[in-house]
């Protein structure tokens, strides 16, 4: 045709990108190619590295045609080069491409794998795209052939540590500290028997999980404390073995800093230990609570159920709103953490004393009707389940619908907000409580809780369907 620009015949256009930020094209016989590296509008060269019957994995060559939305990464270790760090895979994508393609995945994983479409879609909760990432756990290992200990997270689909001398997700003050922390652990005794140092920041405090597999010479936890008092921020914590086993290196004393989290919003403090669950980006945890309380809507004469409650980090700002929550959590020593963080928000609250709060502890993989039934009536449910998402849950409630002679005045919750880390889980459950449990999706939208990263947060909130919203 006159004017249509020529393309030899074995370049690809990229046409979208996979739920692991792999460019998809497709050749003229159908088949689909998997490209990493490769945007969506790019014509690219790539070469096969993996064939099947209906698709192949290729590597990138190169971009002939670059999309426009492509952009110069900002750090030197991303990319596809031998040895490049596997923490990001987003990089080379404006962020705010990122979240529109994130947007589709969940859109499509709730049409396709649940026969959903919310009612209305919910705009994204973005925050800061750099220095947000508070939780990580950096892999340790000495090579001896570079003659150098390695600090950072593994290389580009590798078990190999990644050589990183920067990382820009982290905060940048620990971004600052890879480097001293490669000569610390090269001058120990334990050089050899050092895996992992996990990061947890609090709003004061900068935790550093010391994973050790043999005791430590008194003269390295000497130079720990040597580190500590050349970077005041960091406080030393020692795992031997499970994350029981974790303890502090020194008592910190009387009226000094401890690891906790704020919740303005809500006048709660979180204080938690570095290897208790929370949200790696506390930038958008603070957005995500409180839109998830705003669309549960709450009001003080209601019962409100919090499903896989964690520390508390929606039960207690529930507590502000609600007039009674139940937390419930399927580990014990999380029931009893969150009870700590209970008494402790409400032995320090100046506002309104929070609403009576019981936290309880039941193996919600294996939810039953008559345990739902045992856990009495709520008025709202805010769920946010692990990323095998909260099935035994929903499929209990919608057998209960199924079969009204079950529930014996028991009466369903009207409205559930569902926090999701995995829209494929989420999609699931939605079909479960849309088709079988008697609800409608009335919202859905994407939390870019992990800028850079393929992973796809989420909220949806589902409504209780009756004669007079049926339509």
């Amino acid at each position: 045709m006159t004017g249509e620009k020529f393309r030899p015949a074995d370049w690809l256009r990229i046409e979208s990108l996979d739920i692991e930020a792999q460019g998809v094209a497709r050749r003229a016989d159908g088949k689909v190619v998997f490209i990493d590296g490769a945007l969506p509008g790019e014509w690219v060269s790539a070469q096969v590295q993996r064939k099947k019957n209906n698709w192949e994995q290729a590597r990138l060559l190169a971009v002939h045609e670059e999309a426009s939305l492509r952009v110069r990464p900002r750090c030197p270790h991303f990319g596809l080069h031998e040895g490049a760090c596997g923490g990001c895979k987003m990089q080379h994508l404006h962020v705010g491409a990122q979240v529109a393609i994130k947007q589709r995945v969940l859109e499509d994983d709730l049409w396709h794998l649940g026969k959903v479409r919310p009612g209305n879609l919910l705009r994204p909760i973005e925050g800061p795209a750099w220095g947000y990432r508070w939780r990580a756990r950096f892999s340790v290992r000495h090579v001896r052939k570079k003659g150098a200990v390695l600090i950072g997270f593994h290389e580009r689909k590798s078990r190999y540590v990644a050589d990183i001398r920067e990382c820009h997700v982290v905060p940048p003050h620990v971004s600052a500290l890879l480097l001293p922390l490669r000569v610390l652990i090269g001058s120990m005794d334990a050089i050899e028997t050092i895996p992992q140092i996990e990061l947890a920041c609090g709003d004061a405090v900068t935790a550093l999980v010391l994973r050790h597999l043999e005791p430590l010479s008194e003269g390295d936890l000497a130079r720990l404390r040597s580190f500590a008092e050349e970077h005041p921020v960091v406080q030393w914590w020692l795992q031997a073995k499970g994350p029981d086993t974790v303890r502090l290196l020194d008592d910190p004393g009387e009226g000094a800093k401890s690891l906790g989290y704020s919740l303005p919003e809500f006048g709660i403090t979180m204080p938690f230990r570095p290897t208790d669950f929370t949200q790696v980006n506390p930038h958008i945890n603070r957005v995500l609570v409180e839109r998830a309380v705003r669309l549960l809507d709450p009001q003080l004469g209601e019962r409100v159920i919090d499903w896989f409650c964690g520390l508390g980090n929606f039960t207690l700002p529930l507590a502000t709103r609600a007039g009674e929550v139940l937390g419930i959590e399927g580990s014990e020593s999380l029931v009893a953490r969150s009870r700590e963080n209970e008494a402790f928000n409400r032995a320090r609250r100046s506002g309104a004393p929070l609403s009576p709060v019981r936290f309880a502890a039941r193996n919600l993989f294996e939810m039953t009707p008559q345990q739902l039934l045992a856990d009495g009536f709520a008025h709202r449910w805010l769920v946010d389940p692990p990323r095998e998402g909260a099935f035994a849950l929903a499929k209990a409630l919608a057998d209960l619908h199924q079969d009204p002679s079950l529930r014996a005045g028991w009466q369903p919750p009207q409205r559930i907000v569902y926090v999701s880390c995995n829209p494929a889980t989420l999609a699931r459950d939605a079909g479960l409580l849309v088709h079988q449990a008697g609800y409608r999706c009335s919202a859905a939208g994407v939390v870019n809780m992990f800028p850079h990263t393929a992973h796809v947060e989420s909220i949806a909130v589902f409504d209780r369907v009756t004669n007079e919203n049926a339509a």
